[in-house]
């Protein structure tokens, strides 16, 4: 025979309901309070090697950043963690929500005590100048954790972005903005499957006091990429030229950045000794934004899909408005 039993079929003697009753509402009220009391758990530890070789550890993800480049603050607002900049440089205006942070001073030249005084997790600077690191070792000095990077291809920008994606905790993210550029580069390539000839490319850095881009840039990289080639094949970044060696170069493209170290190019046309290069009787002669080309942050993929349009006019359509000869 099958018994069932009820709540209303328990029996229990009076005395006994009176003793479990409390008992049971002690014990109730005791595991409330120990899970109240219970420690939250501490984030754990993050760590990267810089290109320095250094390990860098932090006892937790970083969410104060101070970047003495700009490119490192771009990165952050694509990967959602634009709340973590807590400064900028003079020069820095994107995105654009740093423009209220406090300025702590330029890129080579930051304010120790400024810098100091905000309480960064983290300052990142990125190398190309010995003065770079001279600001490392000054940060260093006060207990300032300072990350040190160079990127002057893609491959470095990406292994940038997954390494501050690790040291905010955005691993996720990270990943998502590197494939979806890798896409775009990627579509770039497929679109110049078909080219039979690169045309040659000089990148003017400034002028007078001519500065041309050399391989050890990511400008070079962007020509590349964009289905041409570099004429200056320096192994440096910057290389100094005169306008005799341009002349004897003779490229067929020729770019002109516009911005902070090139704020006001002379215009093609009066430069007497350029009007034999084929780059000015092509009207191939372009003014392009120095920040998208030279700061090697994510506006690097969009160079490289308008400057490929613009040495391959019949394979690909114009992404954005480019001047054209001055």
């Amino acid at each position: 025979m099958t018994h069932q039993f009820t709540h209303s079929s328990i029996r229990l003697p009076m005395r006994l309901k009176h003793f479990l009753l409390p008992a049971l509402l002690l014990l109730i009220a005791s595991t409330a309070l120990a899970s109240e009391a219970l420690p939250e758990a501490r984030p754990a530890p993050v760590s990267i090697i810089d290109d320095l070789g250094r390990t860098i550890v932090l006892q937790r993800p970083a969410t104060r950043i101070i970047a003495l480049y700009g490119a490192f603050n771009e990165i952050l607002a694509e990967m959602g963690k634009e709340d973590t900049i807590i400064a900028r440089t003079k020069a820095d205006a994107l995105p654009p929500s740093i423009l209220a942070k406090p300025s702590i001073g330029t890129h080579m030249r930051p304010n120790p005590e400024l810098v100091a005084g905000l309480r960064p997790d983290i300052v990142l600077q990125l190398g190309g100048r010995k003065k770079a690191l001279e600001s490392v070792h000054m940060l260093e000095q006060l207990g300032i954790p300072v990350a040190f990077f160079s990127i002057t291809t893609f491959k470095e920008l990406f292994s940038v972005i997954k390494r501050l994606g690790t040291l905010t905790n955005a691993e996720e993210q990270a990943t998502r903005v590197c494939n979806s550029l890798q896409a775009r580069l990627d579509h770039v390539q497929k679109q110049l499957a078909m080219v039979k000839h690169k045309p040659t490319v000089f990148f003017e850095v400034r002028y007078p006091n001519l500065l041309g881009a050399g391989d050890a840039s990511i400008v070079n990289d962007i020509i590349n990429h964009a289905g041409g080639i570099n004429v200056m094949d320096a192994s440096v970044k910057l290389v100094r030229i005169n306008e005799e060696e341009v002349i004897k170069r003779d490229p067929e493209v020729y770019l002109i950045q516009k911005g902070a170290m090139n704020p006001q190019p002379l215009p093609i046309q009066e430069r007497a000794h350029f009007r034999t290069l084929r780059a000015v009787k092509n009207n191939r002669v372009y003014i392009i934004d120095e920040s998208s080309y030279s700061r090697p942050g994510p506006r690097a993929v969009s160079a490289v899909e308008e400057l490929a349009a613009l040495l391959h006019p019949n394979l690909m359509q114009p992404t954005s408005h480019i001047s054209g000869d001055i």
